[in-house]
């Protein structure tokens, strides 16, 4: 029987120490691949770079492994995919649990910010051209 409380003590203290160090260590894992892939991308490079013998087929190498530009958000996708977030956690609220009613009305109200920032501050290039043409029209 006391083997039996001292062994449930245990578990409960190490439990919420547990708790605390799985986040460190999923964080940890995720920097140690990007840092081994990093490396063996850098280490491929120079490989590659010193079998060559034109410094323009260097340049050509360093721009391909270029990262790829990213697209700027368009808020009004996202407004969109976040509305309906919100609609279906309105909708299990009114459903199950009162508290996520008002939890899915904020999330509606965030995808709505989204939506209206997506028109009011247009992000490809073409609308931008198209706003300013419009302001020195009018």
């Amino acid at each position: 029987m006391e083997v039996e409380l001292h062994t449930q003590s245990a578990i409960e203290m190490l439990m919420p120490i547990t708790g605390m160090l799985i986040p460190v260590f999923i964080i940890w894992v995720i920097f140690y691949y990007n840092t081994k892939s990093d490396k063996e991308k850098y280490g491929a490079m120079v490989s590659i770079a010193k079998s060559l013998e034109n410094p323009s087929d260097v340049k050509d190498l360093l721009e391909s492994f270029k990262e790829e530009v990213k697209k700027p958000v368009d808020y009004r996708k996202s407004g969109f995919i976040t509305m309906f977030v919100g609609l279906g956690l309105l909708l299990f609220g009114m459903m199950s649990v009162d508290f996520l009613m008002g939890v899915g009305l904020l999330v509606i109200c965030i995808g709505l910010g989204s939506l209206v920032a997506g028109y009011v501050y247009p992000n490809e290039g073409g609308e931008i051209d198209d706003a300013v043409q419009k302001y020195e029209d009018g």
